[in-house]
């Protein structure tokens, strides 16, 4: 899941930073202003540590997240990685140990590679090229290349919160991501039934277990609602990602089979899509900032919606770092407070999982 920088515009008619002292003194009782409101760490505690790397899960597990997410894609050789974006030279040293390997478009896409290639590079922070260097998305986090980590499989994952699960005596749950399906599908790859049967094999099959799936493409997430998981004699939570249509975080083909557009957005975001969303998933996952009217700042229709249709409210992303906490709120935790008490929801998705459950907690 992606948080643009074109947030902090839609978020800049929150309520002034006085009403967001006044929540975290006096909280107001809502849905989700309890201890059962969610900590998922986003991408493992990625604040810390390289996105999806087996340490940033190690750590958000210990810094007590109730739930790891894992973004999933494929390889040439149909291996499940835990990868946030469908190519690898966002996060990796693939030009340089591959070159020449790149798309049409520049980009060194994982399902070019077999799982062997891709356990070759190398796995870093966030970064972009810069005059041929490069440069670091969230310069205070963990610098580039300064550690050899590597992508994992989702078996690998698995494993890891699976072992600490039995030798801590707790149970952390899993929230995977089902990435691009549609790219897969062009590259003759179901990646929704081998994820499903992946997370079969390790006994996540029922709707009690501690698993959420979730998805942007609406149209993929209701055929596994309806067909997949049947099959299969599965029944887990579907949670529906939510974006913003002009990002083309799901392209499709149009009536005419020509170019994709992107599929759009904007019904789940009006009165009555709740409903509509329920039919096939058990929560949303929206980005933080649909949450709340444009003009006011103040909570819209949509959780509300959400908790009478008994979806569960997912948002994404809340960071700590610096330019991404709204300049409403004095600090990230009056940020939290805000969005747990006064909108209500029931969990956050979170770069910052420590300091998410100490707020969570002290609520």
């Amino acid at each position: 899941m992606r948080t643009p920088l074109a947030s902090l515009l839609l978020i800049s008619t929150f309520l002034m930073a006085s009403l967001a002292a006044q929540v975290m003194a006096s909280p107001k009782q809502t849905h989700a202003n309890n201890s059962k409101a969610l900590v998922i760490a986003h991408r493992g505690a990625s604040g810390y540590l390289p996105e999806h790397s087996l340490a940033a899960k190690a750590l958000a597990y210990g810094m007590g997240a109730d739930y790891i997410e894992q973004d999933v894609v494929m390889s040439k050789d149909n291996a499940l990685l835990v990868l946030h974006d469908p190519y690898l030279d966002r996060v990796t040293n693939v030009a340089e140990i591959f070159p020449g390997r790149a798309r049409e478009d520049g980009r060194y896409y994982a399902i070019d590679f077999t799982l062997a290639e891709i356990k070759q590079l190398e796995m870093t922070e966030i970064f972009e090229r810069k005059d041929g260097k490069p440069k670091q998305k969230y310069p205070e986090r963990f610098p580039v290349w300064k550690s050899s980590f590597k992508v994992s499989t989702l078996a690998e994952e698995l494993e890891l919160i699976q072992g600490l699960n039995q030798s801590t005596g707790k149970n952390i749950g899993i929230y995977p991501e089902i990435k691009a399906p549609a790219l897969h599908r062009a590259a003759g790859k179901d990646i929704s039934l081998a994820v499903l049967k992946e997370l079969k094999k390790f006994g996540y099959s029922k709707a009690s277990d501690k698993v959420f799936l979730q998805c942007f493409d609406a149209h993929e997430l209701q055929r596994i609602n309806s067909k997949l998981m049947p099959k299969l004699g599965m029944d887990l939570k579907l949670v529906q990602l939510i974006a913003m249509t002009e990002w083309g975080e799901t392209l499709r083909n149009n009536a005419m089979g020509l170019k994709p557009e992107p599929y759009n957005y904007d019904w789940m975001m009006k009165p009555g899509a709740a409903q509509k969303i329920a039919e096939y998933a058990e929560g949303i996952g929206p980005w933080f900032p649909m949450l709340v009217d444009r003009n006011t700042g103040k909570p819209n229709h949509m959780v509300q919606e959400a908790h009478q249709a008994g979806l569960l409210v997912h948002p994404y992303t809340f960071r700590a770092d610096k330019g991404q906490v709204p300049p409403q709120f004095k600090n990230f935790e009056e940020y939290l407070a805000y969005f747990y008490n006064v909108v209500g929801v029931d969990g956050v998705f979170t770069d910052f999982p420590d300091r998410t459950v100490k707020l969570r907690d002290s609520l």
